[in-house]
């Protein structure tokens, strides 16, 4: 198994080393640090960054509101799956603005959002649009596909509602769960990340972003951009971690 992930491991790093070094050929057949900003001169922007105190309060600006609304999307999907479960007329209902808001671009969505809501807090409601509807779809269909049987079973034997979550629900349902949080996870950063950038709210990530871009600062841009996806792999990391624990302590 440590060989395996140690294999693993040479392989990933060897990828993203290629990667790195056909930036950096494509940077210097370019010629233009305005077009595409070498590797070292991103690095430099990194270190420049790391070392503003605007840094930090800016990542935590975005950070929060958009796990924030990816939070409430999720308890909210999952409470919409279970009641929509249950009643047919209710499942019809919502399936409406389901199907608008998987229909409807980002971009519409937040240019309308702006007329209600506050630029600051945009994010949030952006994020939940989005995610809501894949957790409460694969939810649902998670609830629907439960075995029939084994529900049949937990009547003739009595099993309590308690035991029926846990034992029944939940580890037939655990894997649309899971699937819906690895799918929304980067969509809510990078729908969050565009409703910053289209709402520029001061002291976000999408006003530098925006800044950046204004300033013509290829570099700072890319810099940016990489540290977006880092935090976002790195919150999808931890959440589906915590997801995993949660799960083995339900089956203990």
């Amino acid at each position: 198994m440590e060989k395996l992930n140690l294999n693993r491991a040479i392989r990933k790093s060897f990828a993203i080393l290629f990667w790195i070094v056909l930036w950096q050929l494509i940077s210097n057949i370019v010629g233009k640090e305005l077009l595409i900003a070498s590797p070292a001169s991103v690095v430099k922007s990194l270190i420049k960054l790391w070392g503003e105190g605007s840094f930090w309060s800016s990542l935590w600006f975005t950070f929060a509101r958009i796990s924030l609304g990816f939070i409430f999307a999720m308890i909210i999907g999952v409470l919409m799956a279970i009641a929509t479960s249950r009643h047919v007329f209710l499942r019809e209902l919502v399936s409406v603005p389901m199907s608008i808001i998987k229909a409807v671009p980002v971009a519409s969505f937040i240019i309308i959002a702006l007329i209600w809501i506050s630029s600051r807090n945009l994010s949030i409601f952006i994020s939940f649009l989005m995610v809501l509807p894949i957790f409460y779809t694969n939810i649902l269909k998670g609830i629907e596909g439960v075995d029939k049987q084994l529900l049949q079973m937990t009547k003739v034997f009595e099993v309590g509602s308690m035991k029926k979550i846990r034992f029944v629900y939940i580890p037939q349902i655990m894997p649309y769960f899971i699937s819906s949080a690895t799918v929304s996870l980067g969509l809510c950063w990078k729908a969050g990340i565009a409703a910053e950038v289209i709402g520029i709210p001061t002291g976000s990530i999408g006003e530098k972003l925006y800044q950046s871009k204004i300033f013509l600062n290829t570099s700072e841009l890319f810099a940016w951009t990489i540290i977006i996806i880092v935090i976002s792999v790195i919150f999808e990391k931890i959440f589906l971690f915590m997801l995993k624990k949660l799960e083995d302590s339900i089956y203990c």
